[in-house]
């Protein structure tokens, strides 16, 4: 008897986790704050931390926190400006900052952004049921990545820049028949190109 390998074939790119938030005023309305939070542990830039922000808390400007500048234009450049185009403008200048999370999943999650002068507090909370997605290179024509990644939908989200909070909120969405968010903690994440 023979069985598939267990084995995913691609190329794997890099693994790490990618928790976002995705506000509105209403549902279907313009975004009023987009944040792309990346902990990376292995990419060809090497391990650290990446914030993509754009709020009106930074006057819609879109803006760059980072502790490792050439993992982060290599993201801009392979994966995170193909999600969103405006954070893979490499023209964007990436500000050093430092990183810490606190939390516990079953109830809230928090990441810690500090920069000189700014404190950056993304907040996760209302958490619903996890689920693992996965989709093989191709599967989307926009991208050609694959992704595996754990998904925790949030119903409640928050972000605070120097004690300022965003306005908007989640919104409930549908996956494939799964209850998801606009906004979300993505875990155990991993992206892949065919050899």
């Amino acid at each position: 008897m023979t069985t598939a390998s267990p084995i995913d074939p691609n190329r794997l790119l890099l693994t790490g986790e990618n928790p976002y938030i995705r506000l509105s005023e209403t549902d279907g309305g313009d975004v009023t704050s987009d944040a792309s939070f990346w902990r990376i542990l292995f990419s060809p830039g090497g391990p650290g931390h990446v914030l993509f922000l754009q709020s009106e808390l930074t006057n819609n400007q879109p803006r760059v926190y980072t502790d490792n500048i050439q993992m982060t234009r290599w993201l801009q450049g392979e994966i995170q400006g193909r999600i969103n185009p405006t954070f893979g403008d490499l023209t964007i200048p990436a500000t050093e900052a430092g990183f810490r999370s606190s939390g516990d999943l079953r109830s809230f999650w928090t990441e810690w952004v500090e920069a000189h002068g700014e404190e950056i507090a993304l907040t996760w909370y209302d958490l619903g049921e996890p689920f693992l997605s996965h989709s093989f290179p191709g599967a989307n024509p926009e991208r050609p990545h694959g992704v595996s990644t754990v998904l925790i939908p949030a119903n409640g989200a928050r972000l605070v820049i120097n004690g300022r909070q965003a306005a908007g909120r989640p919104f409930p969405r549908q996956r494939d028949a799964r209850a998801h968010s606009t906004c979300a903690l993505a875990f155990s994440e991993s992206w892949t190109l065919p050899y």
